[in-house]
């Protein structure tokens, strides 16, 4: 019989960044008891996205970064939109180009993450912010 169970994590970011969220994720789903299904995770802001990423070398992170700060950068003069400061737009296009939302199969009660693949959010803007990932589990 299917079930489903729905939550959210908040995530207390130090600014801009990748956060691992892996075995906090990982800890939810195994308290809902299910062998089975698939797990839907959507970013609830516009400033912050959700990525799946290497997570043994911290390498790939700070590459992963250093790169989208030359894809949008902070310019003043580059955007129109820049009412929280000059981190505010590139950090939305940012979220445009990553995504907010992602799916990952459940097999065997756990989640169906490759032998180096890890669950970040991503923090687009400089301050620290308090981020909601919303969880949705559909399985059996």
């Amino acid at each position: 019989m299917m079930r489903q169970a729905t939550g959210e994590l908040t995530i207390a970011t130090a600014g801009q960044g990748l956060v691992e969220v892996t075995d906090r994720v990982a800890a939810w789903v195994a308290e809902r008891a299910m062998g089975q299904g698939l797990l839907t995770l959507f970013c609830r802001h516009t400033s912050a996205s959700l990525l799946i990423q290497e997570n043994a070398a911290r390498a790939v992170r700070h590459d992963l970064e250093a790169y989208f700060a030359r894809i949008a950068p902070e310019d003043p003069h580059a955007y129109a939109h820049d009412e929280e400061g000059p981190d505010d737009m590139p950090a939305h296009l940012r979220t445009a180009l990553t995504g907010v939302q992602l799916s990952i199969p459940l097999i065997g009660g756990r989640l169906a993450l490759g032998t180096w693949q890890g669950i970040y959010l991503f923090e687009h803007r400089r301050a620290p912010h308090r981020r909601s990932i919303a969880l949705h589990l559909l399985g059996e």
